[in-house]
């Protein structure tokens, strides 16, 4: 790690930080609840957004993680603005068609988010940021591969100097192989994550093959079919 020594995780600094996290995918709840955990924060969760108003109105929180794609967001949006004497920051877990419906009765100034899938170092990395009350540069939070660079705050993708026309779900997949790169995505994992349902193989492989068509047009190509295992994303022998 690089800094002194007072510039370590807030969770590590005297009394632990308490994190609310408000998801409706058990995998991500355990996946976060696990991350913050082992990085020192104490947590506790809740499995929707009424759930999660209630926490909050009962419990004093340093931050709160919260899904924005989660159906009882809209209920909530519809409602009455959320009052709290001490509105902990936001880091929303969101899609790229969901920007959209981010909640600002939640924000209380201190917000960010990270798009799915997300790692767990960019999580902790998020939230340390928003615990020291600092705003993180956007160029730090783009994902890259050589080239190849996304903006997850326009949802937008270039290689080199050229911009790449992508659908929704073409962002997705290429979000998904980019922060996997090296390992085999079956077309399971592809269709959850893409979609959050089960899509037909045929369907897969239609939207690797447009996927392929606008990411390969120079050299070396990145995306690359592992036959009966599924894709694999990245320079060969890297």
């Amino acid at each position: 790690m690089h800094g002194n020594a007072d510039e370590e995780p807030l969770s590590r600094q005297g009394d632990r930080r308490d994190v609310l996290v408000v998801a409706g995918d058990p995998g991500d709840t355990e996946l976060l609840t696990t991350t913050l955990e082992s990085a020192g924060y104490r947590v506790d969760a809740a499995s929707g957004a009424a759930e999660g108003v209630v926490r909050l109105r009962r419990s004093r929180f340093d931050l709160v993680v919260w899904d924005a794609t989660l159906p009882d967001n809209r209920d909530l949006a519809r409602g009455r603005r959320l009052v709290l004497e001490n509105r902990p920051p936001v880091l929303f877990l969101i899609t790229c068609d969901y920007l959209h419906t981010l909640l600002p009765e939640l924000g209380g100034g201190a917000a960010d988010y990270v798009t799915e899938p997300f790692r767990a170092t960019e999580i902790l990395g998020r939230v340390e940021v928003l615990l020291r009350g600092r705003r993180s540069e956007p160029s730090l939070g783009m994902p890259r591969y050589g080239d190849l660079v996304l903006d997850d705050v326009t949802c937008r993708a270039q290689r080199g100097a050229r911009p790449l026309d992508l659908s929704p779900a073409e962002y997705r997949l290429l979000r998904l192989m980019l922060v996997n790169s090296g390992q085999v995505l079956s077309k399971e994992q592809i269709s959850r994550h893409v979609w959050s349902d089960f899509r037909a193989a045929e369907a897969i492989e239609k939207l690797v093959s447009r996927l392929r068509q606008k990411v390969d047009q120079e050299e070396p190509a990145l995306i690359h079919t592992r036959r009966g295992f599924g894709y694999v994303f990245g320079r060969p022998g890297v």
